[in-house]
């Protein structure tokens, strides 16, 4: 209730949410429609559906991170670890609210693609798409929550990673280009990444409709190892948090 309010009532979420994915998906669609002609239907759809499901990820670390930063921005996260909620509790609500989120942006993005650029990521099959998502907002949870971890640390002083920090990775997850066009080292990185097996999955959707167990199981077993890692990263910075007083000058 308390991530409802906040989304509600601030223009600034429902722009950093809603209306600037929805853009950014009008804009590469508009792209994808001109590169039919030089590229090929496969090759524009690759790049419209990394977008669409980009925003799974991005929008989930966004709901976990900045979600926390307005309560700081608000000088309210004392109040809210106050009351008997734990630590956990405020992680899966964050999270839950995010997925929400970004199932209503991919929701509304794959309507637009299908009547305004004629690709229907509903041809994938929908056991497909739940795994997909699923899966990158598995990652997106361990992400966040690393990003959280830091803020609780070092304070406001690192809030740009919020938003910027996710983005530095994005090239070396083949969100829009298949892993081969990297570099033989970067290859490497790439597949340490799990949406990277998603993405290599849904690319291949495009043209077979078969569920990719290969890469999708690989993609579950390094989201659940990374997951973990994420866990207790953030538990020991939370740690350090209170140990150092930093938790309590957030508000300061």
């Amino acid at each position: 209730m308390h991530e409802y309010f906040i989304t509600k009532y601030s223009v600034e979420v429902i722009n950093d949410i809603i209306f600037y994915p929805i853009l950014s998906i009008v804009v590469f669609g508009f792209m994808t429609l001109y590169m039919v002609g030089f590229t090929g239907q496969v090759v524009a759809g690759n790049i419209l559906t990394g977008f669409i499901l980009w925003q799974v990820i991005n929008i989930t670390v966004y709901s976990i991170a900045v979600g926390c930063l307005w309560d700081v921005w608000s000088r309210n996260l004392t109040n809210i670890f106050i009351t008997p909620i734990s630590i956990t509790e405020y992680l899966i609500s964050y999270t839950f609210s995010g997925a929400l989120k970004s199932l209503l942006v991919v929701v509304l993005a794959t309507i637009l693609s299908a009547y305004v650029f004629h690709f229907n990521l509903i041809s994938f099959g929908l056991v497909n798409l739940v795994i997909y998502f699923i899966n990158l907002a598995g990652f997106g949870f361990g992400f966040g929550i690393i990003v959280l971890g830091l803020i609780f640390r070092y304070g406001t002083r690192v809030q740009a990673l919020s938003w910027g920090l996710l983005n530095i990775f994005q090239p070396l997850m083949a969100v829009v280009y298949p892993v081969t066009v990297l570099p033989k080292s970067l290859q490497a990185v790439a597949y340490i990444f799990p949406p990277t097996y998603i993405f290599e999955a849904a690319r291949i959707n495009i043209v077979n409709q078969t569920i990719q167990w290969d890469l999708i199981s690989k993609a579950f077993l390094l989201n659940l190892i990374f997951i973990m890692f994420a866990i207790a990263f953030f538990n020991f910075m939370f740690a350090r948090s209170k140990k150092l007083g930093q938790f309590a000058r957030l508000e300061g």
